[in-house]
């Protein structure tokens, strides 16, 4: 007989993620909610200034893409060596095409504007 999980353990392995998806979904709405506040009370105040802060596309899809690359990487190399050829190995595989999609996309639009500037 193969030496299964207790029930307890599969209990809680399916519990976890849910409960990380719903404290990270609390603090995001307390961040942006408070964040609005603030931002009305300044301006019923007359004390805000608008500030325009651009957002960093290149640097974002190179930094997740990394990240998004070496987790998937990961976890495809310990889903095989774990389980061999199964559908648990797209839990790796996903994040990984994610990852490499990514930096194709950073490198693709260095190249772009690298011929647009010269």
């Amino acid at each position: 007989m193969e030496n299964a999980p207790s029930l307890a353990a599969q209990i809680i392995v399916t519990v976890i993620p849910i409960v990380g998806i719903v404290f990270g979904s609390t603090v995001l709405f307390f961040y942006i909610y408070y964040g609005h506040r603030a931002r009305m009370l300044m301006i019923e105040k007359g004390t805000y200034q608008r500030t325009i802060e651009k957002f960093d596309l290149d640097s974002f899809s190179l930094f997740f893409g990394l990240l998004s690359f070496c987790i998937g990487l990961g976890m495809s190399l310990f889903f095989y060596l774990r389980e061999g050829y199964s559908y648990g190995l797209l839990g790796g595989l996903i994040p990984f095409a994610v990852g490499v999609g990514l930096i194709s996309f950073f490198i693709i639009r260095i190249r772009i504007s690298a011929k647009k500037d010269g």
